[in-house]
């Protein structure tokens, strides 16, 4: 992905705002300024759309609005999280992902009101989405559609047609239902050693990384293997996470020799040098081919996850905006969220993303321009979930929020499959897993 730059810009200008924000913004604290700190998007131009929305609603508020784009390159939006919290001193509004709202809760206010509202515009929030949003039976954040990110297959059509035997654009036909029955994480297994015998084989990092974490955790979903559940038993010693243990062993022979110190750029860069057939990524690498190398992104097209015995999960990457419970302007700030979270902008913030960021709002899919962004036209079709027996799933669940974050920052999961691909034997695998758990669950 493209490096990101740290940026400091005011937002002061710009038309009209959406009704829903007046119950908020309409009081005796809503007038002066308000500052956001938002992540910096990987996609060339998301950030200035972002900014031209903020302008509408400023302008038609009368508040101005500071914001600043964090790069989270070396964690510098956690980072300013951290900071920030423990200072109760900084921005108004800051973004957060997977479990960060949990983490940061006491200094975060309920957002029970604003979502209420949104939902009533919007329509329902994916349940995975819910499942990360709040925490103790409250909203700690409005749930956005920019930087929402799913991570299906990006694949090569004419690699895995060619070497595999694999015809994606049929499993995912373009304006039409998937017809994904075959495309199972056995077939994905047979489908991953042709290729790398044919020298193009699949791009899968197994570091401790955001993109191992999301498909190694899916694989997992699938198999129906949890480490813990929702009551904080540990459940790691199960059938289920031995047959995955199992099968991580054979897909982690048809990987890359370094894939242990892959970052979450390698996968990019392995499907844009035209040697990858496939990644687990959402559409960046191809936005970027689209520019440094239209060959390959003109070959490639977007899909689910392989089904397994316990159902087909593609990783979803939730982004929420929250207002500080310190925050000095606190109903001007819950109005600009409102605002933010509309169809109106969400549908903007799609187009400028070239179809990257995915709605949390399953009502949301019908935007046009997954089915107008190409090349190949189509391409994009089902990247969002549009029917089938796919479902958005969150990595590392169902383990309560604080304990699954901690799962996620160690990589449990693939630090599992690697241990056991170079010689730990599931029994030993499994102890050492439980012990961790055992450590989360004191700290």
């Amino acid at each position: 992905m493209p490096p990101s730059k740290l940026s400091r810009r005011g937002v002061v200008a710009g038309g009209a705002a959406l009704g829903l924000a007046a119950p908020f913004v309409r009081s005796a604290n809503a007038a002066g300024s308000l500052t956001i700190g938002l992540w910096d998007h990987w996609v060339p131009g998301a950030n200035d759309v972002q900014e031209a929305l903020i302008k509408e609603w400023s302008a038609k508020e009368k508040v101005d609005v500071k914001v600043d784009f964090i790069t989270s390159q070396g964690n510098k939006l956690l980072l300013t999280l951290s900071v920030e919290a423990q200072a109760r001193s900084g921005h108004d509004i800051m973004e957060f992902t997977n479990w960060e709202s949990a983490q940061f809760n006491q200094a975060l206010d309920n957002h029970d009101d604003v979502v209420q509202q949104v939902v009533a515009q919007n329509g329902p929030i994916d349940p995975a989405v819910e499942y990360l949003g709040k925490y103790q039976g409250h909203w700690l954040g409005v749930p956005m559609t920019r930087g929402t990110l799913l991570l299906g297959c990006t694949v090569r059509f004419d690699m895995l047609k060619e070497y595999a035997g694999v015809d994606y654009q049929a499993l995912y036909p373009a304006g039409k239902p998937p017809n994904d029955a075959s495309w199972t994480w056995d077939a994905f297994l047979v489908a991953a050693e042709k290729t790398q015998k044919a020298g193009h084989g699949f791009g899968l990092p197994l570091g401790n990384t955001t993109d191992t974490n999301q498909w190694v955790g899916a694989l997992f979903l699938a198999y129906g293997a949890e480490l813990m559940n929702a009551k904080g038993d540990i459940t790691v010693k199960s059938d289920a996470v031995k047959q995955v243990l199992e099968y991580g062993k054979k897909i982690a022979g048809f990987c890359t020799p370094d894939a242990q110190a892959w970052d979450d750029a390698s996968n990019n860069k392995w499907l844009i040098s035209g040697n990858g057939s496939l990644i687990f990524n959402p559409p960046s690498a191809w936005a970027v081919a689209k520019r440094d190398a239209p060959q390959v992104a003109e070959k490639c097209w977007f899909g689910g996850f392989p089904k397994g015995p316990a159902g087909r999960f593609n990783p979803i990457l939730p982004r929420f905006y929250g207002v500080w419970n310190f925050s000095k302007n606190k109903p001007a700030a819950k109005s600009l969220l409102a605002f933010l979270a509309s169809r109106q902008a969400a549908e903007k913030q799609v187009a400028a993303s070239q179809g990257y960021d995915i709605p949390p709002y399953p009502k949301f899919t019908d935007f046009k321009t997954w089915e107008e962004e190409g090349p190949p036209k189509g391409a994009l079709s089902h990247y969002p979930i549009k029917g089938g027996d796919q479902k958005a799933g969150v990595v590392c669940s169902p383990a309560p929020p604080l304990i699954a974050a901690q799962i996620w920052a160690q990589a449990i999961q693939a630090q599992m499959i690697v241990r056991h691909f170079k010689g730990d034997s599931i029994q030993k695998v499994s102890d050492w897993a439980a012990m961790e758990l055992e450590g989360f669950k004191r700290t």
